[in-house]
């Protein structure tokens, strides 16, 4: 019985569908997770909550933490689903369960603690960016991280304002609002940590196909991504050590 106690046990949030390609090749979105955040004598499971699949009150209660995806959708948006997730991780708080908002994860939770999400005023983010930590917060001081890591991102939404009692931890030349947590249980990251290079140009030839975003928008996405290269692994122990409990 103390080892079943001492058993970590999280859960994804699934908000998007897989696209053939990542299922082939990664196992699906959820199989990107676990690849970043995954430690051993750990047990993952996933609840795909954009097809209505979500925990029950018993079941939240097993788990340690939860991450919570990107998506196509908006956050913004009152689909039914996004209604259910909203108070999904208002409860989620209020039992001060570990979260893990990632791109419409990061602005879905703001959302449920009272902030603002809306279309990004300066148009869509694609490709590698340097993201800026706030020199006040001491919220990563254990890691020794350096004051400015590279993201993939991948957005046309963005969190617009946050309540005063969540702390802004890192923004970029493009968004304000890079990062943000809430007491020592909920923290967002605007943009794809779990992201590999191929990922976000299949991602980009996707958007391009569907006319979601402009021929220059992929040009200058794809050139960001031979100019730079994305800080995977501070990321990965950045994420590791907030949803773990060690930062």
């Amino acid at each position: 019985m103390e080892e079943l106690r001492r058993t970590k046990r999280f859960a994804v949030l699934l908000c998007a569908e897989d696209s053939d390609y990542v299922k082939k090749k990664y196992g699906g979105y959820f199989g990107v997770f676990i690849g970043m955040l995954a430690e051993d004598g750990e047990i993952w499971d996933v609840f795909r909550v954009c097809s209505g699949q979500f925990p029950s009150d018993d079941e939240i209660g097993l788990y340690d933490g939860f991450v919570i995806t990107g998506s196509c959708n908006d956050a913004h948006g009152n689909d039914a689903w996004i209604c259910k997730l909203l108070i999904l991780l208002k409860k989620l708080d209020s039992l001060n369960k570990k979260v893990l908002g990632i791109c419409f994860g990061h602005q879905v939770l703001a959302r449920s603690l009272g902030g603002k999400v809306a279309r990004a005023t300066s148009g869509w983010d694609i490709g590698v960016r340097t993201i800026n930590f706030s020199t006040s917060t001491k919220t990563f001081s254990k890691l020794k991280l350096p004051a400015r890591l590279s993201l993939i991102e991948c957005h046309r939404d963005e969190v617009h304002e946050l309540p005063s009692k969540v702390e802004v931890l890192a923004s970029s030349d493009k968004t304000r609002i890079e990062m943000f947590r809430y007491g020592d249980h909920l923290m967002g990251v605007q943009g794809h940590p779990e992201y590999t290079k191929d990922i976000l140009l299949q991602l980009i030839d996707c958007l391009l196909k569907r006319n979601l975003i402009e021929e220059w928008n992929a040009i200058k996405g794809r050139a960001s991504m031979e100019d730079n290269e994305p800080d995977r692994e501070a990321w990965k122990q950045l994420c590791t050590s907030f949803l773990k409990g060690r930062l």
